[in-house]
């Protein structure tokens, strides 16, 4: 009785080392994809507390990028030599680090002040239109000002942190997956691999329902009175408290760790625990099998390193569809980065707003559409030509239907002096300096600061003194003001706070975009696996993990690091009124022609995924006459032979499939 409780306590040790191991490895795909959505999310945000243009935000963004490419190849070649893992908690403790680098600006600079005209001082008439009024934020000419105001180089602290914050989530996902897949039995490795991609979907649904909680919290909450902002979260001046989120990931991050310090290098391999002395000896032999089996492996990697590499730059099908990856990539990596931009500035929402909608809508599509696509392909056995048919066609719908966004659009926000003349016509955009007008040329006002007003006859104006208003009553963003010369009305010309809103219309718009958008991420998350089981069987079998990395290198370098970066610098073409520093330099972008913008967000990745379909026909021509070397052949041979390898090469198919859609898709499409 006793030897056999000893017996059934020695299985349940050894059984929780690998499931301890798997509970663990998912909570890491939980932080390091929070940490990676709410960062996506904020970009809005540090954008404003540093005023700086989109295009350098994008470079920042896509320094997670060039930190993941700094170890990438080092892990991929030398992990599994080492204690894999220790290696997994110290990647999860320089997120952390990395996290925590990002928030520490925060700390270091002086309180938010956003540009106004606004005083405090409720004596103070000096933003109202009065003849003897002297103009605010006038650019400085005391460089020691200029020095202290500019705050120069904060931002290298999120950049850093960025990296440092990729080359913390390298050893990740790779370890992670071939840890599983060397000690759990080859049946229960592709339900332990969905554990974990389940904690890669549910990483970004927490990371944008923390990042629209803190968009929707002040920078600056507990230090400064929020009663007397003058300024909404739907205001472009409002930042939210970005750093905060931050924090909180890097202690989830750091708390993720703890599990994996404690967990051995080589575990019992699953089906070997229940037995005693001879199942030790066994377990040791079967270790060292798997030891010197990865040796060979690596070694024949290394060997065969130049040969792989000529074989799959020859290969026409492979090469064609990194070309496919690259050019979609560009595309979708550029919308989705600035899409929550693109809901703020096309249909008047906050970033806490945004980012919401865009979690609800479009997160539980992409799930469903992997789900669907998976279960598709396993029923009816997909050939690699069928799949690459399946999701050529799936992304031509997709791409057809793209084309509907650019009806669901709203008219630029009307701004007297800019996007509309003091009379509420239209005027054409760029003509020049207009801001001034009869109404308010005697008020003395600041023409570069920005501080909109809404006037009773719905148009907006800079700033309270060139709408021409003498009085005020209230307070903070409950502040009304009166006698504006500039507000044409029948009745009281009055306005508020903050610029007009887009009206009933607009909001139609937007949900009609947000449905659009997600019938658009399950039709294209669809055809992702169909899709990528083309990569998988489009190379040879020993040539899989080579082909996957090089793809995944491919779409980083090409897409993921310049593609944010020359998107940003586009959008920030469209500007129509930026910023302006004490120090009279130009910082964040405050309103941007709408219409423009509409036309490089949507107009852009649709000719770069327009130009994708001229490589993607080029790979279903070639499939007609030419026979992969992954897939078996009909011949009778060849097809026992592929019933035979089939099973055993089944979970590594799901692992590097896995791979792909973890460190690819779901980041592109969240």
């Amino acid at each position: 009785m006793g030897e056999t409780e000893k017996i059934e306590i020695h299985r349940i040790r050894c059984l929780s080392k690998l499931k301890m191991f798997l509970l663990a490895i998912t909570c890491a795909f939980v932080s390091k994809t929070l940490s990676g959505s709410y960062m996506n999310s904020m970009l809005t945000q540090i954008e404003r507390q540093f005023n700086i243009p989109t295009s350098l935000v994008g470079f920042i963004n896509g320094s997670f990028e060039i930190g993941n490419l700094f170890l990438i190849i080092f892990v991929s070649y030398f992990g599994s030599k080492l204690h894999r893992p220790i290696m997994i908690g110290v990647g999860c403790v320089v997120m952390g680090l990395g996290c925590f680098l990002q928030s520490l600006p925060h700390f270091l600079m002086d309180r938010y002040e956003y540009e106004s005209t606004v005083s405090l001082n409720l004596s103070s008439t000096s933003f109202l239109c009065t003849e003897n009024g002297t103009q605010i934020f006038r650019p400085t000419e005391d460089p020691s000002e200029y020095v202290k105001e500019v705050k120069s180089l904060m931002w290298v602290y999120v950049l850093v942190g960025n990296m440092i914050r990729g080359i913390g989530e390298t050893p990740i996902m790779p370890l992670g997956i071939s840890y599983i897949e060397d000690f759990a039995k080859s049946e229960n490795s592709p339900l332990y691999i969905g554990f974990i991609e389940t904690g890669a979907i549910i990483g970004p649904l927490f990371g944008l329902l923390l990042s629209s909680l803190c968009a929707n919290i002040y920078v600056d909450t507990g230090s400064v009175n929020t009663a007397d902002l003058t300024i909404t979260p739907t205001d472009t001046r409002w930042v939210g408290a970005w750093w905060l989120g931050l924090l909180i990931c890097a202690g989830v991050n750091v708390l993720t760790a703890i599990p994996f310090f404690f967990l051995p290098k080589t575990p019992a391999m699953e089906g070997m625990e229940g037995l005693k002395d001879n199942a030790e000896i066994i377990k040791n032999d079967k270790e060292e099998k798997q030891r010197e089996k990865i040796k060979k492996e690596n070694d024949r990697i290394t060997k065969d390193f130049v040969p792989f590499m000529k074989s799959l730059f020859c290969n026409p099908i492979y090469m064609l569809f990194i070309l496919v990856s690259v050019i979609q990539f560009n595309a979708f990596v550029s919308m989705i980065f600035f899409m929550p931009k693109y809901l703020e500035q096309q249909y008047g929402k906050s970033t806490s707003e945004a980012v919401f909608l865009i979690g609800i809508y479009n997160l539980p599509p992409v799930c469903i559409g992997y789900i669907v696509g998976g279960l598709i392909m396993k029923k009816f056995k997909i050939t690699i030509k069928q799949a690459a048919y399946i999701g050529f066609w799936l992304s031509l719908i997709d791409f057809l239907l793209y084309f509907w966004s650019f009806f669901m659009i709203c008219d630029n926000s009307s701004v007297a002096g800019i996007t509309t003349s003091y009379e509420g016509m239209q005027q054409d955009l760029y003509v020049g300096n207009a801001i001034l007008a009869d109404c308010n040329m005697d008020c003395n006002c600041p023409t570069k600061t920005w501080d909109p007003v809404c006037g009773s006859n719905g148009l907006s104006y800079m700033s309270a003194c060139l709408a021409g208003c003498e009085t005020f009553v209230g307070t903070g963003i409950n502040m009304v003001l009166h006698n504006c010369s500039c507000i044409q009305t029948s009745g009281n010309s009055s306005a508020v706070l903050g610029l007009c809103g887009k009206g009933r219309d607009c909001s139609m718009m937007l949900q009609y975009f947000l449905i659009l958008s997600m019938i658009s991420s399950f039709v294209y998350s669809l055809s992702a696996i169909p899709g990528y089981m083309v990569l998988l069987r489009c190379v040879k079998p020993e040539e899989k993990s080579l082909g996957v990395g090089l793809h995944a290198f491919s779409t980083r370098v090409f897409a993921g690091i310049p593609a944010p970066i020359y998107f940003g610098a586009l959008i920030d073409s469209t500007c129509l009124h930026w910023a302006t520093l004490k120090s009279g330099e130009s910082g964040a972008c405050r309103i941007y022609d709408s219409t423009n913008f509409r036309y490089i967000y949507l107009g852009l990745p649709a000719a770069l995924r327009g130009s994708s379909f001229i490589p993607a026909i080029l790979i279903l021509i070639i499939l007609r006459k030419y026979h992969p070397p992954g897939e078996s052949t009909s011949s009778g041979t060849a097809h026992v032979e592929g019933k035979i390898t089939g099973k055993e090469n089944e979970c590594q198919e799901m692992d590097q499939l896995s791979k792909i859609l973890n460190d690819n898709e779901l980041k592109t499409k969240l």
